[in-house]
């Protein structure tokens, strides 16, 4: 279980998982949509989550080469954990936000 809850619960995964909830994505989509993560990263978070079952890689034969990514039944049934987690983090970012000025005064 805390392998699982290691991949599902890192910031990129959660992201990851929270974009494609709205549709599949070719991989330059989706990095356009999650910020600050590297191609290097976003490459390893998709492998990982196709590894778990959570997503998967379609390449469609077309010159150049296409590739899209998609939850699987499996991360579709993360969504509303996602959205709930990500709805909290919005709700509650100014607070947090203050508290750690709060603390980084000390």
């Amino acid at each position: 279980m805390r392998r699982t809850l290691d991949r599902v619960g890192d910031k990129w995964s959660v992201l990851v998982i929270g974009i494609l909830a709205a549709g599949p994505l070719r991989f330059s989509a989706l990095r356009d949509q999650v910020p600050g993560i590297s191609q290097r990263m976003l490459t390893l978070t998709l492998r990982h989550l196709e590894r778990d079952g959570l997503l998967t890689r379609t390449v469609y034969p077309a010159v150049p080469p296409r590739v899209e990514y998609e939850l699987t039944p499996l991360g579709e049934g993360l969504r509303e954990t996602v959205y709930a987690f990500v709805q909290w983090a919005t709700d509650h970012n100014d607070e947090i936000e203050e508290s750690r000025r709060r603390y980084d005064a000390r």
